[in-house]
C-alpha cells in the first residue's frame, strides 16, 4: 500500500479527501518550480560556451524569481481551486502527511518540503507556524539518495597514464569551445601541485580523482570541483576554465587548500549556476570539501536561497536551545534607517528597518527593501554581503537584553508583537557579522600599525573600484558602512543608498563665481537628485591624517569625476569585467610566464 494512504488511513473521509488534492498540488508546485530552476542552470554550460556574459547576468537576475513566482501561483491555485481558506486544521495536518508520502521516493525533498512551508506559511497564520502543520524539522532523510547518472565521476590514476587521466576529466565536460593548449595546462596543473605538495605521500590502493559532474558556471568562469582520495586522506581541488582573448578554453590556475576554495563560496558572490538532479548530493560532496562551511551557505550558494534560510533558521534554534547569551545592540555608529543587534556566540547580525529614519534620508521602507532585493539580483564581485530575509521570526524574549528591548521598542515599534514567551519581529535581515572598517581603522592607528591602516585603506578603495565596475554605486561611501572580512576583505553592507552606476550623474565641482560665494557655507551650484561630486568624498572620509595619506597615495583618482565617467561609458559598452575570486597570483599565466607564452 502506498505510505500516503496508510499515513492517513484512519482519518475522517471527508478530510482526508480535502487533504489529498492540497498535497498534489503543493507537489506540482514545487516539481514546476525545479523543472524551470534545473534548467535554467543547465542553460549555463551554453552560455558559457557562446560567451554571452549579457545573458550570464541575465539568467541570473530572472533565476531569484523563479521561487517566489511559483509559491505565489501555487497559494492562488489552492485559494481558487481548493478554498485553502475555510479549510480545518484536520485538513492540513492530513496534507502534510500525505505530502510526506508523496516525498518518498523524490530526489529533491528537502526542498519540497520547503516549498510546502513557504506556500502553508502565506495561507495560515503564524500560530500554525509549528510541526503539525510545517516541517520545522525535515521528515524525508536526504542521506541515502542517489542521482543517475552519479553527482560525481570517478578516476584511476596509475604512474603511467595520469596525465591521460587529467586531460579526460577536462574533456569530459563536453564543452563546445576548444582548448588553447590542454596539454600546457595539465603540465601547469602539474608543477602547481608539485609546489605545494614537495613530498607527496605513498599511493594507497585506494587512489582515485573524484570530479562533480557538473561543472559550476558564474560571471565568466566554470569552475571543476573535486577531490584526490587516496586512501583514508582526501585533498580537495578547484579548477577555474575560462575563455583566452581568442575564444579558446583554458585552466586559470588550481585551488588547493580549503581557504580559497571556501572564498569561492563566499556570501559576497554572486550565486553558482549547477545542474543538479539531486542537490544533496552536491551539497554532500561540498560538505567534504569544505567541512566548517555552514550548510546553509552552500544550500544559498548553489542558488537555493530559500533552502539556506530554512538551514540557517534550523541552526540558529538549535543554537539557541544550546546557548545562553543575549542579544544585544550590535557595536559601532548606530544606522540611521537600521537597527542592528548580534549575539555574541553566534556569527551573524540581526538588521530591522526602523520606523522612522534621520533627517539626512531620503528613502522610505519599500525603497530599502528594494535595495536589498537588488543586492540579490547583480554580481556582487565579492565586495558586498549577501543577506537572509526573513518574516515572522519568532525568538525567546529572555534572550534579549533590556537595553536592546528599549531599543526595538523605541525604533521599530510598528514589526515587534510579543506572544507568550517569545517576541516577534515581523521583518528581519541577517548577514554574516563582520568588523566595522571605522572600528577596524580608529584600533589600527591607535596601536601604531600604518601597516594594516594602509592595507585596509587598499581594501577599501579596491571595494569601491570593482563595485563601480559592477555598475554598483554604494552612495554612502562612510567607513562604517563597510566591513572586514576575517580574511581581511572589505566588504559594503549597507543598502539603503546604493544606486546603478548608470544612474548617477558624477560631476566636477565648478569654480565659484566669486569670493564671497566659495566663503559662503551655501553651494554656489546647483544639485540634481543624482548629482554626485567625488571631490566632496575627501571632506567626510579623510579627516584622520594616518588614514589620508594612504588613501591620495593609492586612490586619489576616486576623488575625481573623470574615474566614475569612464567607468560608467565602460558599462555602457557592454563591458563585462573579470573577477577574480582569488589572488592573481596564483594564475598560471603569473606563475609560469614561460610555459603559457604564445
Amino acid at each position: 500500500m502506498n505510505l500516503s494512504v496508510n499515513l492517513v488511513a484512519d482519518a475522517e473521509p471527508v478530510a482526508a479527501a480535502q487533504a489529498l488534492p492540497i498535497a498534489q498540488t503543493l507537489l506540482a508546485g514545487f516539481n514546476k518550480h525545479y523543472r524551470l530552476f534545473r534548467a535554467s542552470s543547465a542553460a549555463a554550460k551554453e552560455r558559457f560556451e557562446q560567451g554571452d556574459w549579457q545573458a550570464v547576468q541575465q539568467a541570473v537576475r530572472e533565476r531569484i524569481h523563479f521561487y517566489d513566482d511559483r509559491v505565489a501561483e501555487t497559494v492562488a491555485r489552492l485559494h481558487s481551486e481548493i478554498r485553502a481558506e475555510t479549510l480545518a486544521d484536520a485538513v492540513w495536518r492530513q496534507a502534510k502527511l500525505y505530502y510526506i508520502g508523496l516525498l518518498t521516493n523524490h530526489d529533491q525533498p528537502e526542498l519540497a518540503e520547503t516549498f510546502f512551508n513557504s506556500v502553508i506559511c502565506r495561507i495560515l497564520h503564524r500560530t500554525y507556524f509549528h510541526n503539525d502543520f510545517i516541517f520545522v524539522r525535515p521528515a524525508i532523510s536526504t542521506e541515502y539518495i542517489e542521482s543517475d547518472p552519479p553527482a560525481y565521476r570517478c578516476y584511476y590514476l596509475r604512474e603511467s597514464n595520469w596525465r591521460d587521466a587529467l586531460r579526460q576529466i577536462f574533456r569530459d565536460f563536453a564543452w563546445r569551445r576548444a582548448f588553447a593548449d590542454l596539454e600546457r595546462d595539465v603540465e601547469c596543473l602539474r608543477r602547481a601541485v608539485l609546489e605545494c605538495f614537495p613530498d607527496p605521500p605513498a599511493r594507497e590502493d585506494n587512489f582515485q580523482i573524484q570530479v562533480l559532474s557538473s561543472a559550476f558556471y558564474r560571471n565568466k568562469a566554470a569552475y571543476v570541483i573535486g577531490k584526490v582520495v587516496n586512501g583514508a586522506s582526501e585533498y580537495p581541488f578547484t579548477v577555474p576554465v575560462l575563455h583566452d582573448g581568442e575564444g579558446r578554453l583554458h585552466l586559470d590556475t588550481i585551488l588547493l587548500d580549503t581557504i580559497n576554495i571556501g572564498r569561492l563560496f563566499s556570501l559576497s558572490r554572486a550565486y553558482f549556476m549547477v545542474d543538479m538532479p539531486v542537490p544533496a548530493n552536491t551539497v554532500q560532496f561540498l560538505r567534504s570539501l569544505m567541512p566548517s562551511k555552514p550548510r546553509a551557505e552552500i544550500y544559498s550558494m548553489l542558488g537555493l536561497g530559500k533552502q539556506g534560510k530554512t538551514s540557517f533558521y534550523r541552526g540558529l534554534m538549535s543554537h539557541l536551545h544550546h546557548s545562553a547569551d543575549q542579544f544585544v545592540v550590535a557595536p559601532g555608529i548606530r544606522g540611521l534607517v537600521m537597527l542592528v543587534f548580534t549575539l555574541p556566540s553566534y556569527p551573524y547580525v540581526f538588521k530591522a528597518i526602523k520606523d522612522r529614519f534621520g533627517s539626512t534620508k531620503e528613502v522610505d521602507h519599500a525603497t530599502v527593501r528594494r535595495k536589498y532585493q537588488l543586492v540579490k539580483q547583480v554580481d556582487r564581485v565579492g565586495r558586498m554581503a549577501d543577506t537572509l530575509e526573513f518574516s515572522q521570526v519568532a525568538l525567546p524574549k529572555n534572550r534579549f537584553a533590556p537595553e536592546l528591548i528599549d531599543e526595538l521598542q523605541r525604533e521599530i515599534p510598528s514589526l515587534l508583537e510579543e506572544d507568550g514567551a517569545d517576541l516577534i519581529v515581523r521583518h528581519l535581515y541577517i548577514e554574516r557579522r563582520m568588523e566595522p572598517l571605522n572600528l577596524y581603522l580608529e584600533r589600527a592607528v591607535r596601536a601604531g600599525r600604518a601597516d594594516l591602516v594602509e592595507q585596509a585603506v587598499i581594501e577599501y578603495g579596491n571595494a569601491i573600484r570593482e563595485l563601480a565596475i559592477a555598475n554598483i554605486f554604494p552612495g554612502d561611501l562612510l567607513w562604517k558602512n563597510f566591513g572586514v572580512t576575517r580574511y581581511g576583505r572589505v566588504v559594503f553592507y549597507d543598502y539603503d543608498e546604493i544606486e546603478y552606476m548608470t544612474d548617477c550623474n558624477f560631476r566636477r565641482i565648478p569654480p565659484p563665481p566669486n569670493e564671497e560665494a566659495e566663503l559662503s557655507g551655501e553651494p554656489w551650484y546647483s544639485v540634481g537628485r543624482n548629482d554626485i561630486f567625488p571631490e566632496e568624498f575627501a571632506s567626510f572620509l579623510l579627516g584622520t591624517p594616518q588614514i589620508r595619506a594612504p588613501f591620495l597615495k593609492h586612490h586619489a583618482d576616486l576623488l575625481d569625476a573623470g574615474f566614475w565617467r569612464q567607468a560608467q561609458q565602460e558599462i555602457r559598452n557592454g563591458a563585462v569585467r573579470d573577477f577574480f575570486p582569488y589572488s592573481e597570483s596564483l594564475r598560471f599565466c603569473n606563475r609560469y610566464p614561460a610555459a603559457c607564452a604564445p
